[in-house]
């Protein structure tokens, strides 16, 4: 086989984020807006007082989440270096989600009989980044009987005052928000699209107990991810559950798609949380996703901070995904027969229903006419690169394919995973 040179492309700068103007001279101006308190550090009483006054809300019911909040605001106030438009991003977001918490007790104070809502059977998507899970995720979405979260709902998923019936108000709210991002880093939408009205990860419901990925993989928060490892997540899946029954009171299906590799560290609490649930894992090789994914997270960091170090991406998150890997295997040992599939990236793309139908079956969910005409629309709409190329190279975060290897060799023989030209 004859070599053939390849040109490369220009390394994308990770330590100068992309600024449009307006921004950038908001970041300048942040001494003049510190005197004015927007660029003050979080404070949690400060937080919660505001979610109250600006919901007319007060009862949060059950403080456990104060804890790992703390934690968060503690950790983005001494390690994230924010700019000041990234700072007030992270507190609205902060401050939403308070918000949010406090509608959700107030409707089922309101709406108890949501407790005993049945979601129904779950399929939850919980592979690696960058392993087609998104592809997947849509795919199965795209079932008229199958329920998925949009984006509009993770950023709202309970009504907001007033609303009759109709999510207009949420629609437009998400809208906006993703013409808002598109704005500001119009890049990422190559890496990963966030559309307004097309299925999201419900990592984003987790956020909403302050106990999620989330956070390390859009600020430098080495302080928080330490301590999330080592705290029982069960109060966040319990709630989880409680937000999916919310959803599906307010619009009922069938059944559930969920999706988020966030999942992969904590398959032995959804094991009990989610009883129902089958478990599909995606694989796909690990040279192929790491620098994916690297990149991937120096693009969201570079949002809110203009201290994106590529290398130490990379160091943190070649350790967390490698934990990912060895915490799900030890679960999968233990677990039952019967609660997870696995599907090859490579299969996926082949032949995606295929692979659908084998999860359907898997799950004792019969894959009508309709929702496989449905899912062939779908595939063809959300073709590859429609937002442009995503590029990337390992050596921007300080990786070979040999580091790569020695890291991640085990889960590639674990799950004989082929080598991708």
């Amino acid at each position: 086989m004859g070599l053939r040179k390849k040109v490369r492309e220009t390394s994308t700068d990770y330590a100068h984020p992309y600024r449009p103007f307006p921004v950038a001279l908001f970041n300048r101006a942040g001494g003049w807006f510190g005197k004015l308190g927007i660029g003050a550090p979080l404070d949690v009483d400060t937080l919660m007082e505001n979610a109250c006054r600006k919901s007319g809300l007060s009862d949060y019911g059950d403080l456990w989440f104060r804890r790992p909040l703390q934690v968060l605001v503690d950790s983005i106030n001494a390690e994230a270096d924010l700019t000041p438009f990234g700072r007030m991003i992270q507190r609205n977001r902060l401050e939403s989600a308070l918000i949010t918490r406090l509608r959700v007790e107030d409707l089922l104070r309101r709406h108890p009989e949501i407790h005993r809502v049945d979601p129904g059977k779950i399929i939850l998507i919980a592979g690696l980044q960058r392993t087609g899970t998104t592809t997947l995720h849509r795919l199965i979405a795209a079932d008229p009987d199958m329920r998925s979260l949009a984006s509009w709902e993770a950023l709202n998923p309970v009504p907001l005052p007033g609303e009759q019936g109709h999510p207009a108000r949420r629609i437009q709210q998400a809208r906006i928000a993703e013409k808002g991002l598109a704005y500001i880093a119009p890049e990422f939408f190559a890496i990963h699209p966030v559309e307004h009205d097309a299925p999201e990860e419900d990592v984003l419901l987790l956020d909403l107990c302050f106990m999620s990925q989330a956070p390390e993989a859009t600020m430098h928060v080495p302080g928080y991810a330490a301590w999330l490892e080592a705290q029982d997540h069960r109060p966040a899946y319990e709630y989880l559950r409680t937000l999916l029954k919310i959803l599906t009171w307010q619009k009922p299906a069938r059944h559930w798609v969920l999706k988020t590799p966030h999942h992969l560290e904590y398959l032995d609490v959804i094991l009990e949380i989610f009883p129902e649930a089958l478990i599909v894992q995606t694989h796909r090789d690990p040279q192929k996703t790491t620098g994916s994914f690297c990149s991937m997270v120096a693009h969201g960091r570079g949002v809110f901070s203009d201290q994106v170090d590529a290398r130490e991406v990379a160091e943190h998150w070649v350790r967390k995904v490698r934990r990912l890997m060895e915490k799900s295997i030890l679960v999968r040992e233990a677990a039952p027969p019967g609660r997870f599939v696995d599907v090859s990236y490579y299969n996926l793309l082949q032949d995606p229903l295929a692979e659908v139908e084998r999860i359907y079956q898997r799950a004792a969910i019969v894959l009508e006419p309709a929702a496989k005409q449905a899912m062939l629309a779908t595939s063809k709409q959300n073709r590859q690169h429609r937002y442009g190329r995503h590029v990337y190279h390992l050596e921007d975060f300080a990786l070979s394919r040999e580091d790569i290897e020695k890291q991640y060799g085990f889960y590639r023989d674990k799950y004989q995973i082929p080598y991708e030209s």
